[in-house]
């Protein structure tokens, strides 16, 4: 199992968030990450929002991974890899009957602020999904099966 680091945790909430922190694409709120020094990330979903029931009302926990295929490889995929923005990948698995998200960052480290060693081009500009606030230490948890 790879290397995990803590990211967030995304609550599910039907209380108002702000407008800002709407996404059109995913028809979601996401509120509250950036003032939390511990990650908590409230979510509130449109009626019509695309993503698994699981997401939309399960709380789940990310972490930031340096290899995404490897840290889905066997594991019961909820959402496939994809792209929400560039220098961004993201997947849901389901552990134990509950979603966990992994994260890939290419180019800037969006948790240290600095590049990636495997990056040679700068990085793509931050957007919504983004978060740029440096966040050291990150927690490292470890598989200790053996």
């Amino acid at each position: 199992m790879p290397e995990l680091r803590y990211h967030h945790i995304g609550i599910p909430t039907v209380r108002p968030l702000p407008a800002e922190d709407y996404s059109k694409t995913y028809k979601l709120y996401a509120s509250g990450y950036i003032q939390s020094p511990y990650g908590v990330e409230w979510m509130k979903f449109d009626p019509d929002c695309p993503l698994p029931e699981l997401v939309k009302t399960v709380p789940h926990v990310a972490f930031v991974v340096d290899d995404i295929q490897m840290a889905i490889a066997g594991k019961q995929i909820l959402i496939e890899p994809n792209s929400p923005t560039e220098g961004v990948t993201v997947a849901f698995v389901v552990d134990n009957n509950a979603p966990i998200e992994f994260l890939q960052f290419d180019g800037l480290n969006l948790r240290s602020g600095r590049m990636n060693q495997s990056s040679k081009s700068p990085p793509a500009p931050p957007n919504e999904t983004q978060d740029q606030r440096p966040r050291e230490p990150e927690m490292t948890f470890a598989n200790n099966k053996g």
